[in-house]
């Protein structure tokens, strides 16, 4: 399927005739037909109605639903070709994980938007693996993941952690809120957890102590539900310090350490190799200021 047997068919219907198309679109009639009959191989149905001695032809049931089909085609592939002359001169493409743009980003991009505002910014959320996948294609300037992964094409440079804590909520109502209280994962009840999908260590660390067959109270993919959920008594969470710190604060579930706890959570910036956005080596800069005095958040840059 071309542009030209798509522009030879929308011209025929729009004209009414083979002739009248070809005088528009500066070709003989063999060959408007040879573009049509090369269109209906390719969907394997008939577009036209074709009687001798008709000077106008009429559409088939396939084809009066094919014009639709083929003007939707025909934007695609003008948009398409218009993707070329884009100019991103002006704009910063950034993603991030959930727990980062839930919690971390709106502050960050708050200070970023101020120092730069003639920057059009894009923020889209992604999985880690689609950070990669997005910042290979050029369809992100940077990206915040918390999976380390191979990529030839892409730069993966650590950017801050955090110590995983437990988050709970009325656990500890009856004592006062103990910073340094530690609880070992057996006394927690998996049938009362809130499950994210941190990174594949902590998912291996889970399985140890949990096991594989356990049912949480809920499983989560996105962390601005997180909160909803810990209204529930005795319902807990493992999430990195910096988040249940910013929870606590707001009145939210106690925190505890664990004692033989999970690695801690490392969030990476990955920018694409020999490249360097406009706005990307600011953005780090800002990051670096709004975050670096935050409880349980350590800057690796």
């Amino acid at each position: 399927m071309t542009e030209r047997e798509i522009e030879a068919f929308l011209t025929i219907v729009r004209t009414g005739s083979i002739s009248a198309a070809a005088e528009v679109l500066y070709v003989t009639q063999p060959a408007l037909s040879r573009r049509i009959r090369a269109l209906e191989q390719e969907l394997g149905y008939q577009l036209f109605i074709r009687k001798k001695g008709l000077r106008n032809v009429g559409l088939t049931a396939e084809g009066k639903a094919f014009i639709s089909l083929a003007e939707r085609w025909k934007t695609v592939w003008n948009e398409s070709r218009a993707l070329k002359d884009m100019d991103r001169s002006g704009v910063f493409h950034i993603g991030s994980v959930g727990s980062v743009g839930t919690y971390l980003m709106p502050m960050v991009l708050e200070r970023f938007m101020e120092k730069n505002p003639d920057c059009s910014l894009n923020f889209h959320q992604c999985h880690s693996f689609e950070g990669y996948k997005y910042v290979e294609d050029g369809s992100l300037d940077l990206a915040l993941v918390s999976d380390d992964m191979f990529s030839q094409d892409v730069l993966t440079v650590p950017a801050f952690k955090g110590k995983m804590v437990l988050a709970v909520s009325g656990l500890l109502e009856d004592s006062p809120r103990q910073p340094e209280r530690m609880l070992s994962p057996s006394c927690l009840d998996p049938e009362k957890e809130i499950r994210l999908p941190w990174n594949p260590e902590y998912d291996t660390w889970h399985d140890y102590w949990f096991g594989l067959g356990v049912r949480p109270r809920v499983m989560l993919d996105q962390m601005s539900l997180m909160e909803y959920f810990l209204r529930e008594k005795g319902c807990w969470v493992i999430a990195p310090e910096y988040i249940a710190r910013m929870l606590e604060a707001g009145g939210g579930p106690d925190i505890c350490g664990l004692q033989d706890g999970p690695a801690e959570s490392v969030i990476y910036y990955l920018v694409k190799k020999g490249k360097c956005a406009r706005y990307a080596v600011g953005f780090l800069d800002i990051m670096k200021q709004a975050l670096g005095d935050m409880d349980g958040l350590t800057m690796l840059i």
